[in-house]
């Protein structure tokens, strides 16, 4: 297949990335309404403070990715995928609906307790879509279908952010958020009516709900591999690593750089776009195989770029007002960190998209989808950890620029780790090299 943007077209896994992008775009969209609700009208739903508030949202959501990935992973290798998937997005409009009333209700119990049901909506449905991807593609397509999941996903986040926001500034009353949502998740279930069937390899498999024991037995069956657990580890630092930048930008935007909301929204497009770049690349540059040798090619672009930014970025734009986007757009300074925001995530596709398709081909078909789950887990937790100590390390008096130097050489130092531990990574990247020597 000469493009990867040809299986959109397919029934094969046009219609899986339909549901599984909606469905982000969905969470998102929710999500930041609802902090943006909760952030500039804190008084009218409760007495804390409204950036307390944010972080509790940010939390309630990832919660469930510790509480049922582990179930979700049981499920998606005893029950057919497509059909997990239908019910997933039923689901997600119970979970609107609910929504729904927590607005009519003015209750800001009721609309927490939608978002943890939209978090357990996302951890339940993770397993599925990674998982199901061998079986509905060929060899050959499992790199190009994961680079348009990875990018579809970011997308969508981003897209799904940037509604929300306005939805809650626009709208006459805020239920309407819950009844787009509403209307997103029935098309949501209507694509994934087209998924078609991914019989279960282990329907005989009995299930456990305790998420301790699951979680322990999920990360044995991965360690079982050492080339997928350690791919496991690699995926979660990027997102400890990425979710360190994206946390920051709306502080780095109105620190650093002088800028107002428009100047967050232009990073996050900036990153989002970049990703996807980078991953699609990542699927012409694989040769529609499994090729790990990009994986040292994304881990020095993120540590080269993660360096630059910290010296890109400029002093002394932050002023007593918030600079307009134009007027920063005529700033050298700001176009350099642009670029690295830019390569930053274009290498982090390069790192993921090869992780990722290892992760579902070197998996066995048996323990797939409880290994997927262990990976959910891993990464959750992994960005939580990282969460806390960038808060520390600021808390401490270390400046955010500082704080990405200091990422950045932490994530040369865990890549020299993980190749050295798997020589496999540089033997490919060398073999991969001489393919790509000019003459």
């Amino acid at each position: 297949m000469s493009s990867p943007f040809k299986l959109l077209k397919t029934r094969r896994f046009g219609p899986l990335f339909l549901t599984q992008f909606l469905g982000a775009f969905n969470d998102n969209l929710f999500k930041n309404a609802l902090v943006v609700l909760l952030t500039f009208q804190a008084a009218h739903w409760t007495t804390l403070r409204p950036e307390l508030l944010g972080n509790l949202a940010s939390g309630i959501f990832i919660l469930p990715y510790f509480l049922f990935s582990a179930t979700a992973g049981q499920l998606a290798d005893k029950y057919d995928k497509a059909r997990l998937a239908r019910l997933v997005k039923m689901l997600e409009m119970l979970i609107m609906g609910i929504a729904a009333a927590g607005f009519f209700m003015n209750s800001l119990v009721v609309l927490m307790g939608a978002l943890f049901l939209l978090g357990l909506h996302s951890a339940l449905f993770g397993p599925v879509k990674y998982a199901i991807l061998p079986q509905l593609l060929h060899e050959d397509e499992v790199v190009a279908g994961n680079a348009l999941v990875e990018a579809g996903t970011f997308v969508a986040i981003l897209v799904g952010m940037l509604v929300g926001g306005m939805l809650a500034a626009a709208v006459a009353h805020p239920a309407w958020i819950a009844v787009g949502g509403f209307c997103i998740a029935v098309t949501g279930y209507l694509a994934s009516r087209g998924i078609p069937s991914a019989p279960p390899p282990v329907p005989e498999l009995r299930l456990s709900f305790n998420p301790l024991t699951e979680t322990w037995r999920n990360i044995a069956f991965a360690r079982q591999n050492r080339l997928v657990f350690l791919s496991i580890l690699a995926i979660s630092w990027f997102w400890l690593y990425g979710g360190l930048f994206v946390a920051q930008f709306p502080a780095f935007a109105k620190v650093v750089l002088g800028g107002g909301e428009s100047a967050v929204i232009l990073l996050l497009a900036t990153f989002t776009v970049g990703i996807g770049v980078g991953s699609m690349l990542c699927s012409r540059m694989s040769g529609r195989h499994l090729e790990i040798g990009l994986v040292p090619v994304g881990a020095i672009g993120l540590t080269l770029f993660g360096v630059d930014l910290y010296f890109a970025s400029p002093v002394g734009l932050a002023g007593t007002t918030a600079h307009e986007l134009l007027a920063l757009l005529s700033i050298p300074a700001v176009w350099r960190v642009l670029f690295d925001l830019m390569m930053l995530g274009a290498f982090g596709g390069i790192f993921t998209v090869p992780l990722y398709a290892l992760l579902q081909l070197r998996s066995a078909p048996d323990h797939r989808a409880r290994i997927i789950a262990g990976n959910n887990i891993l990464n959750a937790l992994f960005m939580v950890v990282g969460a806390l100590g960038a808060a520390s390390l600021l808390g401490a008096g270390l400046s955010m620029p500082a704080l990405f130097g200091l990422g950045a050489l932490l994530n040369g130092l865990v890549a020299a780790c993980i190749f050295w531990r798997l020589p496999e990574f540089l033997q490919r990247f060398a073999a991969w090299s001489r393919q790509w020597r000019l003459p």
